[in-house]
Formats: C-alpha cells, sequence, structure tokens
C-alpha cells in the first residue's frame, strides 16, 4: 500500500531546516531521511517499528562516526568466537595474523568482544584496533584492549553491527566459532555471489592442523555443489588454511595490482595500479569471454562519469560489459589481473 503523500509545505519547512542547521553537502539525502521518518509517521507506523528504525539510525550514525577518521585506512574484520580461551591454539593463531596484518599497516575490526576478538585486538595492538560491540547480557562491555583507547560502537541489533563489520573492510578473516560466527561467514559469501558486495578477499582459518574449516569445505563439496544449489566455483573465492603466513599474503595479494570498481551504466569499470600491456588485455578478454555480455576487455582512461566525480582519475581502467548473472565469478578476473606481468610486486599500500 502506498504511503501518504507529505504535503510541499512540509517539505519546504525541512528544506528551511536543514539550511539552517547549516548542512551544505548531501542536503539532498538528509532532505530525503528526515521526509521518511515523516512519512513513517503519517502512516501511522507502529511504535515499536519506529523505535527499530530510529535505534538504528541512531546506531549508524554512532559508527559511521567512529570509522570516519580511517576512511583512508584499509582494514581487515576478524570473526570468529567469543568463548575461545586465551590458551586454545586458535587464540594465539588470532593474535598471530592481526599482528602480521597490523605490521602491514591494516587496522583490524572486530565484535569488541571476548575470546578470537580480544584475541584480534591484542594481535594488532590498540592503535590499529577498531571494535562494534553487540549489547548482551554475558557480551556487555568491549574488552580492554578495545576500550583503552575508546575506539568502540555499541550496537543493540545484530543487523547494524553486521553493517559495519563488513562495510568498511577490504578483507575478511573467519576463526572456527559457533552460529554467530558462521552467520558472519555465510553472509560474507552470500554478498560475493550475488554481487551486492564488491569482491574482497576470505580467508577460512584454522588453528595448525585443524579440521573445522576442511570439513565445511568437504560438506560443499559432497552436498551443496552436488545438489545444485550453489554453482561449483562458489568456494572458490575463498582460502581455507592454518597457516597465517598464507592468510597475510591472500589478503595482501588480492590487491597487489586490483585497486578498485565501479559500474557506468551496464559498462564495468576495473581500476589497476599498474597499466596492462596490450596483449594481456587481449589474452584476459579471451579468458574470460564467458563472462562477457558483448564485445572484449578494453583498457582505457576514465569514463565520462568518472571524470565528472574526479573518481581516481590517475589510475589505469580496464572497461568490460559483464554478464550480470556471471557477477560473482568476477573474483576471478580480479586474481587474473593481480597474475599479470605487469603488476608490480610491491604490497599494496593501505587505504
Amino acid at each position: 500500500m502506498a504511503g501518504h503523500h507529505i504535503p510541499h509545505e512540509v517539505t519546504d519547512e525541512l528544506r528551511a531546516t536543514i539550511d539552517a542547521a547549516g548542512i551544505d553537502e548531501n542536503a539532498d539525502l538528509v532532505a530525503r531521511i528526515l521526509a521518511t521518518g515523516v512519512g513513517m509517521g503519517l502512516d501511522e507506523t507502529d511504535r515499536l517499528d519506529l523505535k527499530i528504525t530510529s535505534a538504528a539510525l541512531t546506531e549508524m550514525r554512532a559508527a559511521f562516526r567512529l570509522f570516519a577518521p580511517y576512511e583512508t585506512v584499509s582494514k581487515v574484520t576478524i570473526f570468529g568466537s567469543a568463548r575461545t580461551r586465551p590458551e586454545d591454539a586458535l587464540y594465539h593463531q588470532t593474535v598471530r595474523v592481526a599482528e602480521s596484518l597490523a605490521a602491514h599497516g591494516w587496522m583490524v575490526v572486530t565484535g569488541a568482544g571476548p575470546g578470537i576478538m580480544q584475541a584480534a585486538a591484542e594481535g594488532a595492538g590498540p592503535d590499529h584496533s577498531l571494535g562494534v560491540s553487540i549489547r548482551l547480557p554475558f557480551e556487555e562491555k568491549p574488552n580492554a584492549v578495545i576500550a583503552a583507547q575508546e575506539r568502540s560502537v555499541a550496537m543493540k541489533y545484530f543487523f547494524t553491527r553486521k553493517l559495519m563489520l563488513v562495510k568498511e573492510s577490504k578483507g575478511f578473516v573467519c576463526l572456527p566459532g559457533g552460529f554467530g560466527t558462521l552467520d558472519e561467514m555465510f553472509e560474507l559469501l552470500t554478498l560475493q555471489q550475488t554481487g551486492k558486495a564488491e569482491p574482497t578477499p576470505i580467508v577460512l582459518l584454522d588453528a595448525p592442523g585443524g579440521t573445522f574449516w576442511s570439513g565445511l569445505r568437504g560438506f560443499v563439496e559432497d552436498h551443496l555443489i552436488p545438489s545444485g544449489v550453489i554453482s561449483p566455483g562458489d568456494f572458490d573465492r575463498v582460502l581455507v588454511t592454518d597457516s597465517v603466513d598464507e592468510a597475510t599474503t591472500e589478503i595482501l595479494g588480492f590487491w597487489r595490482n586490483y585497486h578498485s570498481l565501479r559500474w557506468v551504466g551496464r559498462r564495468l569499470v576495473l581500476r589497476l595500479r599498474t597499466a596492462p600491456t596490450e596483449a594481456e588485455v587481449d589474452a584476459l578478454s579471451d579468458e574470460f569471454a564467458g563472462l562477457l555480455a558483448d564485445g572484449r576487455i578494453e583498457h582505457r582512461g576514465p569514463l565520462r562519469a568518472e571524470r565528472d566525480d574526479d573518481d581516481v582519475l590517475d589510475l589505469p581502467r580496464l572497461v568490460l560489459r559483464m554478464n550480470q548473472f556471471r557477477v560473482g565469478e568476477l573474483h576471478r578476473l580480479i586474481r587474473a589481473v593481480n597474475a599479470l606481468g605487469s603488476a608490480t610486486d610491491r604490497p599494496a599500500p593501505p587505504g
């Protein structure tokens, strides 16, 4: 059912309020947010629904403010169980991988609780840690490492917490855990499979000799793929390992040459750190012809929409028309771009 129409005089007053507040940037979007709130009031939305909406917006604002100072710093989110004890091999593995990534300039984002979350914060150190905690009876405050620098925000809802744990990061490491960890890991895979999130590296890290994630891989290969509920290559985007060095290399290597992407209409633009040769572009077009809706992959400068937005204009680009039904396989093309002979051998800088 369509919502109630907001009178023009009300929208004019909302714009006047925005002007009076001194808001210059993105005033149209702020007006839309305010108008949506008024619309919900006109719709006589249930009080509980309004409380959910209000709390979600409040939490998102607090989280956005927490992350804003570190916008240009690459971040990796580490998921895992809150019940893992300090003497557990998984705890030590988490400390090591967080320490390794922080040494390369990355910040580590966690759920700010105990267990694996505390291990990750300890490994990264307080200067390289950010936390998004959940208010639960048994996890009511951030761990000591996160709390020391006051770099955390508390959430009431899991959905707003998961948004912030995923939105800001350019890589993910999942340690063995329970329902919450598996929920987070499967949401990551779903977002990647459906193209609702930009491609990022995902590592399933186990303790040395552990079989937790290899058991999951066996379930995928023995049940999910044969039954046809996922495609044969859907799990290829994930690295299953018990090696901290391999985990670190996977996260850093994904950004070796690939920088970012943008859709301009039906065209997909991949921004690279180093320009490919024409022979490399031709080889990519041949290898990934099945991913293209039509035409070939082109090496070219920024498109008009990118120039209008001053969107990283100094980087070389690959432009293609991708089959939208194959968008979940984009990670394959990105890995091929990173493997080009023209790509720099130096790790990509954070940010």
